[in-house]
């Protein structure tokens, strides 16, 4: 501990793994390289087959591309700290390893949520105004909108480590998880964690809830859109194109907010619940995105398979 007056200050804290499964770590991290490895190749394949191919350099695949960086992003951020515990035990890090951790994940979170959004905005210009769509979404608009993305998750955010720097810590040094997460880190604090609580409300809600109200909001005009076609196979047709991100909207939504639910409100809840979902929220979409757009979309599936036969032959 460092010591300053009053002032405590743990030196580093000690990450938790899968609560009563310590000893079959090993086995359980088999399952978490696959998960991995899944979200590092597909997303890396992604990029690639995006770069390669003209006929995919559009909006909705320029959007597409960020989503991918993004999810690497997150897939490396966990996996030192998440695959060093079931592998070597190692549980400790140091206190401003942690926060810088902390800071990351949070960032590239809160940019999924607004990569999600600018998608959701790209296939409603798409439906509703077609002929309209390239004048409106140009390259340098895509440009502009993916680095306002970028600057309002490191601005929002960026109070949240100072913060978590000012209080005092005493007693548990035992974090929920493999990785660094605010709610976690907050509440070891001893000291008043009314502005931590408040802050991290004020920028949850004004980001990612927004994020989710207007995604919401899109698709209700889509569908709005959408009904109004003259022909069946046309209103399919156009709603198809969303399938991907209906499904990457869902993945990433529902385990976080239920974990946001679970640090606020769930006292009560058992710490392997707890676990689970933080794994899904942080693993899981990463994993699953590439899948998603693999399968879904004819274009990327089109161009990976024209990338192997080139290749084979």
């Amino acid at each position: 501990w460092e010591f300053n007056g009053s002032f405590y200050q743990p030196s580093a804290f000690l990450m938790m793994g899968i609560p009563g499964l310590e000893a079959l770590h090993p086995w359980i991290s088999i399952p978490f390289c696959a998960l991995y490895l899944t979200a590092l190749l597909g997303n890396c394949v992604i990029l690639f087959i995006i770069k390669r191919t003209q006929s995919l350099h559009e909006p909705m695949y320029y959007f597409l591309s960020m989503l991918a960086v993004t999810d690497l992003g997150l897939a490396l951020c966990t996996l030192p700290t998440t695959l060093g515990l079931f592998w070597f035990n190692v549980r400790r890090i140091g206190f401003d390893a942690c926060l810088t951790q902390m800071y990351f994940i949070h960032i590239l979170s809160f940019i999924e949520s607004s990569v999600l959004l600018a998608m959701a905005f790209d296939r409603f210009v798409a439906i509703s105004h077609p002929l309209r769509h390239p004048s409106i979404l140009t390259k340098t608009t895509v440009l502009k909108i993916g680095l306002a993305i970028v600057l309002r998750g490191m601005v929002s955010l960026l109070p949240i480590p100072f913060l978590l720097k000012r209080l005092t810590y005493c007693g548990k040094t035992e974090l929920s998880h493999s990785f660094c997460f605010h709610p976690d880190i907050m509440n070891l604090a001893c000291a008043d964690i009314k502005v931590n609580v408040f802050y991290g409300m004020i920028i949850l809600l004004s980001t990612v809830g927004m994020d989710f109200i207007f995604i919401v909001l899109s698709y209700i005009l889509i569908i709005r859109t959408v009904v109004s076609l003259a022909t069946k196979e046309e209103c399919l047709k156009a709603l198809n194109t969303c399938v991907s991100h209906i499904c990457a909207v869902l993945v990433f939504f529902i385990p976080m907010i239920g974990l946001s639910m679970i640090h606020r409100f769930g006292k009560n809840v058992p710490p392997l619940v707890n676990t689970l979902v933080a794994y899904t929220y942080l693993i899981i979409p990463p994993a699953l995105n590439p899948v998603i757009y693999s399968i879904k979309s004819t274009h990327i599936r089109e161009a990976l398979l024209r990338a192997l036969r080139r290749k084979s032959g």
